[in-house]
């Protein structure tokens, strides 16, 4: 009904999501109509084919053993009145070859942007990163987490936002307004590593009779202080942690619905800098509803420049992550520790590895992970993961991870 005409798709598409996603993909498309040559745009970004090899058989046997997928990243960017005025681009798609809820697309960015004298504005879909602890992220709640890309809540969806900066002597203070909510994306039927029972997107609920239209606002407060990095910050607005109620499909299969809270947040992040020593603290206390409690992650790094007279770093790591609510937190660390090692080879290919393991202190149960990647030439960089689950008890939240042991490689082309 819509292969006549790009116009008629975003029209079917307005109407089969909603209004807010359908605007932001027809400007996406106005974009890639234009000619960049003729608008000047900077352009950069990758495309990455991407292996998944799982070491046990699933617990569900409708989830596959292995998997690949291909992404594109491409970013397009122009400056004009003197470099006062900027806009991005920045959309996402994968393309999978066994899950359906990971073959998916987003605007990661798509902002104009005004820099003033003392100030700045930001309007449109964009990203924001607040916290400095390397295990978990608590502050971090501007962005909704794209599970669906890795389950260790780096990848992020596009947030529609209005942001306002001011730049002062005694710091800076951020102003947002955030207009349009991103639900979660979760693994599908097939996917793989997921939660047992699987959570489906599709009974998803809200505190708010608003639902994904709620406005949210948030503020924050970032200055420096000799070695001392300091952020404060508030947050109004739909958790972006959803809940998760059990409920039960016609067929008999228990499922996980997500349900998502408004919620209060004021946190504190800070960051000292002494020496070859990191000195990191995240702390943060949430308000709803259903609860009220406290979370805190920090800990250190302590990098070794240069060890045995070579260019390459070791830098070693530990955090503890202590949440209040102890075994009836909506999250598996709640109370854990990680300690891991970074080895940096400062050489052409920017070799890099990142070793580590958050272990339980209460039942034991252990996460091991490896990171590493390596540059070719100028345009290519090869990345691998290996995750493992060891000794997971019963109770702990990553039990039905427990046979989902795997090695992911990557090969990304930048441009």
């Amino acid at each position: 009904m819509w292969r006549n005409s790009p116009m008629q798709f975003v029209a079917w598409y307005c109407r089969r999501n909603n209004l807010w996603q359908g605007l932001a993909f027809a400007g996406a498309l106005l974009l890639l109509l234009i000619p960049v040559q003729v608008c000047a745009w900077d352009v950069s970004g990758y495309l990455s084919v991407e292996g998944r090899g799982f070491l046990q058989q699933p617990l569900d046997s409708r989830q596959y053993d292995n998997d690949f997928s291909l992404a594109l990243e491409p970013e397009f960017a122009r400056e004009w009145d003197q470099g006062r005025q900027s806009f991005v681009f920045r959309p996402f798609a994968r393309l999978d070859s066994k899950d359906d809820e990971r073959s998916h697309w987003d605007i990661r960015e798509l902002q104009w942007i005004y820099a003033g004298d003392g100030w700045e504005t930001r309007l449109g879909i964009g990203k924001v990163y607040w916290g400095v602890t390397e295990a978990m992220h608590l502050v971090d709640i501007i962005n909704q987490t794209d599970l669906v890309e890795n389950i260790d809540g780096e990848d992020k969806l596009g947030q529609p936002m209005a942001k306002l900066s001011l730049e002062r002597d005694w710091g800076t203070l951020d102003f947002f307004l955030l207009p349009y909510f991103r639900e979660r994306s979760f693994p599908g039927v097939e996917g793989r590593p997921r939660s047992q029972p699987r959570i489906d997107p599709d009974l998803v609920f809200y505190e708010s009779s608003r639902e994904q239209k709620h406005l949210d606002y948030a503020a924050r407060w970032s200055h420096y202080i000799g070695e001392w990095d300091i952020g404060l910050s508030y947050f109004h607005g739909t958790g972006r942690d959803p809940l998760f109620v059990p409920r039960r499909l016609r067929g008999g299969e228990i499922v996980l619905a997500p349900y998502y809270e408004i919620i209060d947040q004021i946190s504190l992040d800070l960051q000292a800098t002494l020496g070859e020593w990191l000195w990191k603290l995240e702390i943060m206390q949430r308000d709803s509803d259903s609860d009220r409690f406290t979370a805190a992650t920090g800990g250190f790094e302590y990098t070794r420049v240069g060890i045995f007279d070579s260019d390459a770093d070791l830098g070693v790591v530990a955090e503890f992550m202590l949440d209040e609510r102890g075994d009836e937190a909506s999250t598996p660390f709640n109370h854990d520790l990680f300690a891991g090692l970074r080895w940096t080879a400062n050489d052409a290919q920017s070799l890099e590895i990142l070793f580590g393991a958050i272990v339980d202190w209460e039942n034991g149960s252990t996460l091991v992970n490896l990171e590493a990647s390596r540059r070719f030439g100028q345009n290519y960089l090869l990345s691998v993961q290996m995750r493992g689950w060891l000794d997971t008890d019963r109770q702990d939240l990553q039990y039905g991870f427990r046979q989902d042991d795997y090695v992911q490689v990557e090969l990304a082309r930048y441009f």
